[in-house]
């Protein structure tokens, strides 16, 4: 009996059955594999598809590729499965598939190439004498008669010998024939039930190998969510950004800075009569009257918040992070009483690892969410300057879900927290004046580096992502990353009351203002960039170019 396998292959319109009798069969695409398919309709397959392995005259599948979902029968194909009798394996959603059936030989098919058998003259013309005799009856009649005093010559005895002999013979060989029928039998059942006990073998080992699958899954989610705060500052750390800034209000007309009014010219009179206090009114705010004369101080402010860079020199952040004096209700007071109006003076961002600030200019704000997109001369920019991700169509965003923010709380404070006692206080004796002159030695000595924070998303809705990640003040603008690693909101509110409700805009948000700014994204960037090249054979920006408004 010899043993093997027929295959029968269909890939689309092509057909096509072909024998294999070695103990391992290959099938896949390259030139190792002993069946090898060549189709578009799996391109991004790897080599090896299925290995069969032939055990005590069956295959069984030893070793198969899980991406491409092969099922035998319409049914998930499972290791050490038997290959049996008209089984088909095909791959879902093409117009491959193997039929496989069994291959026994017939003993038609045997023949036996020898030379005939060879007669010696003398017996071939004894042979043709005897033919030719006419005594060829009396020959028979001898032997007829020779036959006959024979049987009259043994005696009963030895006829009744031979006949319980010639019995016993034969209930021998039935006896023979009954055993062997029932060791058959009794195999194939043996068989029949060992073929059951492997099957459910089989299937526990599927059961089990999916469970431990599900666990190495469960066991990568549990590691990649307790590293993924360091992951993500290790990542895109250095492209969460420090905002410093400082601005003055001028007179809406002139442009001339205002001014406090110069304490000794408003010094009271002393030959006027003081005023009683039953004449000053009571429950009334003070007044401050700003000027464009006199040598009072300039009304001048200074700002910081976090931002971080999305490709091609673009910041994001907020509205009244680079805006402060629209949240600040006494100085919209003072700009209303002296008709002015607020000047950014100085705007620069810091990045971690770098000593020098980068200055910026405002590119869009958006009028409605609490967002706004900065710009730094990408040709000022250093290349390893991160590029965060962002993601504005997963459902990462989703209550429950594990959220990490990256920014500057508390500003120089926080940052000073985090060196020795002496030299924080050698710091502040030195610069404690000036809250630029002390960011700028902060960064001079590389100490400006974001907190980074791990928490949940404790709320969702249409405008806002509800968090429990830790900040304050100076955090807004920080990035809010989601579980996939990407950016998925803003942060822009801090409630030092309740730490689970700190608020941040969904990303999706600022995608359009960063549109509206000259951003592009990675992957649009490329794509525009390989038609460009088509086009002219001209290199083209990489991702995330600017252009001016």
């Amino acid at each position: 009996m010899a043993s093997g396998i027929i295959i029968h292959i269909t890939v689309g319109p092509e057909k096509r059955t072909e024998f294999f009798s070695d103990e391992r069969i290959r099938i896949g695409s390259d030139e190792s594999a002993d069946l090898q398919i060549h189709s578009r309709m799996v391109d991004s397959a790897p080599s090896l598809w299925l290995e069969l392995e032939d055990s005590e005259g069956v295959y069984r599948i030893v070793e198969f590729d899980p991406s491409l979902d092969l099922q035998i029968n319409g049914k998930k194909i499972r290791r050490f499965m038997a290959i049996s009798d008209g089984d088909t394996i095909s791959i879902p959603n093409t117009e491959i598939s193997f039929s496989f059936f069994s291959l026994s030989t017939r003993s038609a098919l045997i023949t036996t190439n020898r030379e005939p058998l060879q007669v010696a003259q003398f017996i071939e013309e004894a042979a043709l004498e005897a033919r030719s005799s006419p005594k060829r009856d009396d020959a028979k009649a001898f032997l007829r008669e020779f036959t006959r005093e024979l049987m009259r010559e043994i005696s009963w005895t030895t006829k009744a010998i031979v006949f319980v002999l010639l019995a016993a013979f034969i209930y021998g060989i039935l006896y023979i024939g009954y055993s062997v029928s029932r060791e058959l039998k009794e195999s194939r059942e043996t068989t029949q039930a060992q073929s059951q006990i492997i099957s459910r073998l089989e299937q526990r080992l599927g059961q089990t190998s999916d469970q431990i699958g599900q666990l190495e899954r469960t066991n990568t989610d549990l590691i990649n969510t307790v590293s993924l705060a360091r992951n993500l500052r290790v990542n895109y750390g250095n492209g969460v950004c420090l905002i410093v800034g400082v601005y003055d209000l001028v007179d809406r007309k002139t442009g001339k800075v205002l001014r406090y009014p110069d304490q000794q010219a408003q010094a009271q009179n002393p030959y006027e009569p003081v005023p009683s206090e039953d004449s000053i009114p009571q429950n009334v705010p003070p007044q401050t009257v700003l000027t464009t004369e006199g040598s009072g101080s300039p009304v001048e402010y200074d700002f910081i918040g976090t931002g971080f860079h999305v490709g091609g020199g673009f910041i994001v952040t907020n509205r009244h992070v680079l805006q402060p004096w629209t949240e600040d209700d006494g100085v919209k007071q003072m700009i209303r009483d002296s008709d002015g109006r607020a000047r950014v003076k100085r705007l620069v961002v810091y990045f971690p690892s770098y000593s020098q600030p980068f200055p910026i200019r405002v590119r869009q704000v958006s009028m409605r969410e609490d967002l706004a997109v900065a710009h730094v001369e990408q040709v000022s920019l250093p290349a390893e300057v991160p590029m965060l991700p962002l993601d504005s169509e997963s459902d990462a965003a989703s209550i429950g879900k594990t959220v990490v923010t990256m920014g500057y709380p508390s500003g120089p404070d926080r940052l000073l927290a985090m060196v020795e006692d002496d030299e924080a206080k050698s710091i502040n004796q030195r610069f404690g004046n000036s809250r630029q002159n002390l960011i700028n030695f902060l960064a001079q000595t590389k100490k400006i580096t974001p907190l980074t924070t791990q928490g949940s998303i404790t709320d969702v809705a249409a405008r806002r992502i509800v968090h429990d990640a830790k900040t304050a003040e100076g955090g807004s603008g920080a990035p809010l990353f989601g579980q996939n690693g990407k950016v998925i909101g803003v942060n822009f509110g801090v409630f030092t009351e309740n730490t689970a409700a700190n608020m941040a805009i969904p990303v999706r948000f600022a995608l359009d203002i960063l549109t509206a700014a000259g951003w592009r994204s990675p992957d649009n960037t490329q794509q525009n960039q390989s038609a460009q090249t088509a086009q002219t054979g001209s290199d083209t920006p990489g991702p995330g170019a600017s252009r001016n408004p």
